[in-house]
């Protein structure tokens, strides 16, 4: 029934895809549930700030983490560092191979591989590299109302984020290093595409699916056919992509949920840890 008892506006929208319809649907039910006195009633959970340095984000692209790799062997154009980003929130990340790491070319790379492919961030949490807090980029990003924060020599877990990540892409480079020598920059396309299409063990979620709201087909599924490929129908195959357009708002909220569960855990190993 659509006025039914709901838990959030994405209940609300889920129970209107019954079988029901209107240009304002979503809207609609924001509406509704804002009105709810019943909803309004029920307390909202928050993780616990006993450790800073875990930071969660609920919406994509809003807290993203940056780093520099390196060095690695010289590969074409004498690119041996690694500058990389991660979103907090989908662990969607972006990397490019560089000679060297100025502030002209970390702005050059939040531009074009975050701001022009995606939106711009409300935070970008760094170490305190002299590319990331000089004049310039300070300005810049102030310009784009992007806040900064940095890690400190004392507390550099605050951007484990992209540590974490970091390690992956280098064993995934390394590995491919054993084949192709030098050429780890030209491999690199390749381990993020990996990176990107694995569930992670905090969203339950790829990357990919939290980004674009539907799952990317990957070799695998071509090498033995997968149920969606060997039934891929283009008609079906539109509306189902518009369908997951309206469920990506819902896909994001259970995988923060997740989030937030998994971080519960990690606070009180880390509690642990620190009474013991």
């Amino acid at each position: 029934m659509l006025w039914s008892p709901h838990r959030h506006k994405d209940s609300a929208n889920k129970a209107l895809w019954a079988g029901y319809f209107w240009p304002t649907m979503k809207r609609d039910a924001i509406r509704l549930v804002s009105k709810c006195e019943s909803a309004k009633s029920i307390p909202l959970s928050y993780i616990s700030q006993q450790n800073p340095s875990l930071r969660c984000c609920p919406l994509p692209l809003h807290i993203v983490g940056d780093n520099i790799v390196g060095p690695f062997p010289l590969a074409m154009g004498q690119r041996k560092f690694l500058l990389v980003a991660i979103d907090y929130f989908t662990k969607w990340v972006e990397a490019k191979p560089l000679a060297r790491i100025t502030e002209g070319e970390v702005m050059k790379f939040i531009w074009k591989n975050i701001v022009c492919r995606f939106e711009i961030p409300r935070e970008i949490i760094s170490d305190n590299g002299r590319q990331f807090q000089g004049r310039k980029i300070r300005e810049w990003c102030q310009g784009l109302h992007i806040r900064q924060r940095f890690t400190t020599v004392a507390h550099p877990q605050a951007n484990g984020q992209v540590k974490v990540t970091n390690r992956i892409l280098i064993q995934g480079i390394k590995r491919r290093l054993e084949r192709v020598g030098g050429n780890w920059a030209e491999e690199l396309t390749s381990v993020l595409w990996a990176y990107r299409t694995t569930p992670r063990g905090s969203t339950g979620e790829t990357p990919f699916s939290l980004v674009y709201g539907t799952e990317a087909i990957i070799p695998a599924e071509l090498g033995i056919p997968s149920h969606r490929v060997m039934n891929f129908s283009e008609e079906c195959n539109e509306n189902l992509l518009r369908e997951n357009l309206d469920l990506i708002e819902e896909l994001r909220e259970k995988a923060f949920l997740r989030v937030q569960r998994y971080k519960n855990i990690m606070i009180s190993s880390y509690n642990r840890r620190v009474k013991s």
